[in-house]
């Protein structure tokens, strides 16, 4: 080959790399209605699409953009022969041109049978071998690998390791109370104080049988596993629904006579002038002496919460913040100490941390959601 037909061959390679790379430099007219602008904006937003799509989606607003398919490129990480290869798909097919085309391969093993198959055994029966279903139990059952039967489950959005717990009520008047003491909360009278009141019984003083270990960095905070037993307390409280505000009073144990002085300290730090309704099911209500003391406070109130309905009270979650924070992990030497730590864990949340309690479902959806679950019991 002559040096001549060399050079030619060499500039004509030169000129068009640099055709190219104008073109690459160069923004061409490009644009994409509004509809599908949306469409795009809108799989940027999601957390669920494929990465690939969401960056089909970057290059073809970013040629809308005005940019130069290097520069998307650069941006985007890829080749510009990839930007050139989704706005040509984009082109002649829109959005549906950015999906992924079905790839050659296997097809899948998972037929319609056996779907239902894992399906009804997960639902409808429990294994020889345990109480409920694994990923490698239900397998080997239903010959199929732990990855498809984990697959099948989530796109049913099954949970066989999971486990709730339920009490029905059998109160004979439970409609009725459910209405009572729901309406307090959604809707309580005016000039009156609404009061949920309960006990939290058998609290016990724990101390660890040897020093915890701090927590520090890279270390989570530990502690034994075993306890020793210094006693227990019981702890009155009542939690004003309107303002958060908490009165609590420990007692040694929880008889008639503890409930009734804390009847009579609730007494003394209300208004006059105001109604108290107080809501408890505590049996010391029907003794004599509480009956008869009622009767000389007509301006007292008491509603009654259904049987085994203690979700109703919204003294309960107080009770539950209380449990988190303060006895947990709390270290209890005596029943003094403990004492000691209730009270100051009340005197902390009134009024620093009081928030107003609020309640969303009405008697009507619990009146229904109870009676589902009653049908679903009688089958």
């Amino acid at each position: 080959m002559t040096s001549a037909l060399m050079g030619c061959l060499i500039n004509k390679v030169t000129n068009e790399d640099s055709e190219y790379d104008a073109r690459m430099r160069k923004p061409r007219d490009f644009s994409i209605d509004a509809g599908s602008a949306r469409t795009l904006r809108r799989w940027l937003r999601s957390t669920t699409l494929p990465q690939g799509q969401i960056t089909r989606a970057k290059i073809i607003l970013g040629l809308h953009a005005g940019k130069t398919p290097s520069d998307v490129a650069q941006e985007q990480m890829v080749s510009c022969k990839t930007v050139h290869k989704w706005r040509n798909r984009f082109i002649e097919s829109g959005t549906d041109g950015l999906l992924d085309e079905q790839r050659p391969g296997r097809p899948p093993t998972l037929d319609e049978k056996t779907i239902n198959r894992v399906l009804t055994l997960t639902t409808q029966y429990v294994p020889e071998e345990a109480t409920q279903w694994s990923e490698r139990l239900m397998a080997a059952h239903a010959g199929v690998t732990p990855y498809q039967v984990r697959k099948i489950w989530k796109a049913a959005d099954l949970q066989p390791h999971r486990h709730k717990t339920f009490k029905i009520s059998n109160d004979p008047q439970f409609a009725e109370k459910v209405v009572d003491i729901v309406g307090l909360y959604m809707n309580p009278p005016g000039n009156a104080v609404v009061l949920s009141v309960d006990e939290k019984t058998q609290i016990q003083a724990l101390d660890r049988t040897q020093p915890g270990l701090p927590l520090s960095p890279g270390k989570i905070g530990s502690r034994t596993h075993d306890c020793q037993r210094h006693g227990t307390t019981s702890l009155y409280a009542a939690f004003n629904s309107l303002t958060g505000r908490i009165m609590g009073k420990v007692a040694e144990r929880t008889r008639s006579k503890a409930f009734f002085s804390f009847l009579r300290q609730i007494d003394r730090r209300h208004p006059k002038d105001k109604d108290l309704h107080i809501l408890d099911n505590h049996s010391a209500h029907k003794t004599k002496a509480v009956r008869d003391w009622l009767a000389a406070r007509p301006c007292i109130h008491f509603h009654f919460i259904p049987t085994s309905s203690s979700w109703l009270n919204a003294v309960e979650g107080w009770f539950a913040q209380l449990e988190r924070r303060a006895l947990y992990r709390g270290v209890f030497t005596s029943v003094p100490e403990l004492k000691a730590a209730l009270l100051e864990f009340i005197e902390v949340h009134d009024p620093a941390l009081a928030r107003p309690f609020k309640w969303t479902k009405d008697a009507k959806a619990i009146l229904a959601s109870v009676d589902r679950a009653k049908n679903a019991l009688s089958f």
